[in-house]
């Protein structure tokens, strides 16, 4: 009897971690290599958990593919490691155990961070070391992206006649991270040939079973249900898990009532919660009929439509000339002098106030405390700078939140430089995700989203602005980034701060076919060492020679090269005016008065240049 043929009759037992166990007795490399360096320990697992009462093990190669073997040197073992990992299993096996060669997941929470080519390529040549090998059923495992489990599903369903079980994981129960409704989800997956499907890792009994109580007993698939142990605890610099074995044995009455055929554990569990599951499960008769409990009426999006206070940048650009301007918080806790700029910009009627976020990784005020002071006090728009290196995905989700609340909703997506860069070298650079996928996740909060898929019950009103360097050696190439800014869901674009003329009319050669506005950035120089500095030290900047030749030759007048860095900035304002609408002005070391002075310049040239009527234009 095979092992479709036995799920058809009772419910089976399936095993439990394989990695967090081998975690808890100490070893924290490739849990896999360990096939090869350390069969016993593997063989020993398996023995223990058909023993507890196992019907059904898997093999230890959930990361035994290309893309993840590579991260230890291990990338050219692919097949080793597949084979033995099978030999262990069958020689632990008994007479009606079944074994299941296991692959995992690869993409998390970054998708895009692997193509769907590579992901092809490293699955095939997994899927043939195991079927080579003559394993009993293939088991897909934690599976985040939908998109990757159908499509190494249809691979797998085209080369084999095998069982297949297929098992997504999701973070909220009843949905997945690309919002797809989890019953709809499985359908799809038995639509692609999955003989079992179901739910694995993140969740534990609790979460797991309120997801399963939202979906369908499918209509020729049948069920599967590998929980968690528990939620991971972190003491000593280290994980463990705490879950009570017998929580799963008062829970495995549950899991046949929700119409689960074969039920396992994932990370945390071990022989004695595979062993509470089976002596919990007393009838192991599977149900044929279940009713399916209806979603908690969900507040009404439609009924909480965003509000902004104001005209959305990328719009205002598009009709006239406007400026903005970079006021960075201070460094110190006296913020005198920049509520001092702040006022005079108000008075000066720029469109926005831009506060960056740590630039160049050195500590200053939280730019949203301040930008709030600045919307409060002084009623102004504030354009809140967003880095990725200072805050995980959950920080940066309560971050926007929080934006949302205090009524904040334009904002600067950027990867952030490194921490190693700033006041704090031995400090963390987080980048959980790069301005590409922040800028995706904020569009997905204006969907009334948060980044793991659930309903927020009302939509967000971010409008979001991409970073654009220019100073590089192929324009061309920066500008295919812009374009994938755009798909990513970019609204408009604010660069980093041009030095020549030339590079101005390069840039809108280069551009001038994207409707996605561009604000140009410019900023004074005021001396020679500014200069220099700018120029060979700070990413993303490259100032042309006849400019720091002229700031060079007034080296010993600092006064005068403040004055002549305004009078360049001046020139290039003129230049930017025929080419492009949005002017950003960028002040340096809180210099206010010198932006101050370029943002009255830069309205009143637009204003003879194109008159007092806001008209649409077609230059950006």
């Amino acid at each position: 009897m095979n092992l479709l043929e036995k799920l058809q009759q009772e419910i089976l037992i399936a095993d439990g971690a394989m990695g967090t166990l081998l975690y808890s007795y100490g070893t924290g490399s490739c849990f896999e290599e360990l096939n090869l360096s350390h069969p016993e320990q593997i063989q020993t697992i398996h023995q223990a958990y058909i023993d507890a009462g196992a019907d059904v093990i898997q093999t230890n190669t959930y990361a035994a593919n290309y893309l993840k073997l590579q991260r230890y040197g291990l990338e050219d073992s692919v097949k080793e490691i597949n084979s033995a990992a099978v030999r262990h299993a069958k020689a632990a096996a008994k007479s009606q155990t079944f074994v299941l060669g296991t692959m995992g997941g690869n993409r998390g929470i970054k998708p895009e961070s692997i193509t769907i080519e590579e992901i092809k390529r490293s699955f095939r040549e997994q899927l043939y070391c195991l079927l080579l090998e003559g394993v009993d059923g293939l088991l897909l495992e934690t599976f985040y992206d939908l998109e990757e489990l159908e499509t190494v599903l249809a691979i797998a369903r085209k080369e084999t006649k095998l069982p297949i079980i297929a098992q997504v994981s999701i973070q909220e129960p009843g949905v997945l991270q690309n919002r797809t409704p989890i019953n709809e989800a499985l359908k799809s997956l038995e639509g692609l040939g999955a003989d079992v499907v179901g739910l694995n890792c993140r969740l534990g009994p609790y979460h797991m079973l309120a997801a399963l109580e939202q979906i369908e007993l499918p209509k020729h698939a049948l069920l599967s249900a590998y929980p968690n142990a528990s939620l991971p605890a972190y003491t000593d610099g280290k994980f463990h898990y705490e879950g009570d074995a017998d929580y799963f044995r008062k829970s495995a009455q549950s899991f046949r009532n929700q119409g689960v055929r074969l039920l396992g554990g994932c990370c945390g569990t071990t022989p004695e919660h595979i062993r509470a599951f089976a002596t919990g499960l007393k009838d192991r008769t599977p149900i044929v009929e279940k009713v399916v409990k209806l979603e908690r009426k969900q507040i009404s999006i439609e009924e909480h439509e965003p509000k902004r206070e104001y005209e959305p940048l990328q719009e205002i650009v598009k009709k006239r000339s406007s400026v903005i301007v970079e006021l960075d918080p201070p460094r110190k806790l006296n913020t005198d002098k920049f509520f001092e700029g702040a006022r005079a910009f108000k008075e000066a009627g720029i469109d926005a106030l831009t506060l960056a976020d740590n630039s160049l990784a050195t500590v200053r005020i939280s730019n949203e405390s301040l930008g709030y002071l600045v919307k409060q006090e002084l009623g102004m728009r504030p354009l809140i700078h967003i880095a990725c290196r200072d805050r995980n995905i959950i920080g940066l989700q309560s971050h926007l939140m929080g934006l949302h609340t205090l009524g904040m909703n334009d904002v600067l997506a950027i990867t952030g430089d490194p921490a190693r860069v700033g006041d704090f070298p031995g400090a963390s650079s987080v980048y959980d995700v790069s301005s590409f996928e922040l800028i995706q996740m904020i569009k997905q909060l204006n969907e009334g989203l948060s980044f793991s898929g659930k309903d927020l019950g009302a939509k967000t009103a971010f409008s979001v602005a991409a970073a654009f360097n220019p100073n590089v050696r192929s324009v061309e190439k920066a500008v295919k980034r812009l374009e994938k800014k755009i798909s990513f869901g970019a609204d408009y674009f604010i660069s980093q701060p041009v030095f020549s003329e030339e590079k101005l009319l390069e840039v809108y050669e280069h551009t001038k076919h994207l409707e996605t506005p561009i604000y140009i950035g410019l900023m004074p120089l005021t001396s020679s060492k500014n200069a220099e500095f700018l120029h060979n030290e700070v990413p993303g900047i490259k100032i042309a020679d006849s400019i720091r030749e002229r700031m060079f030759a007034l080296n010993d007048n600092p006064l005068q090269a403040a004055r002549e860095g305004v009078e360049i900035t001046k020139q290039l304002i003129d230049a930017a005016l025929d080419l492009f609408n949005g002017i950003y002005l960028i002040t340096p070391f809180l210099r206010y008065e010198l932006t101050l002075e370029l943002a009255l310049y830069t309205k009143e040239r637009a204003r003879k240049l194109r008159g007092n009527s806001y008209v649409e234009t077609t230059i950006y």
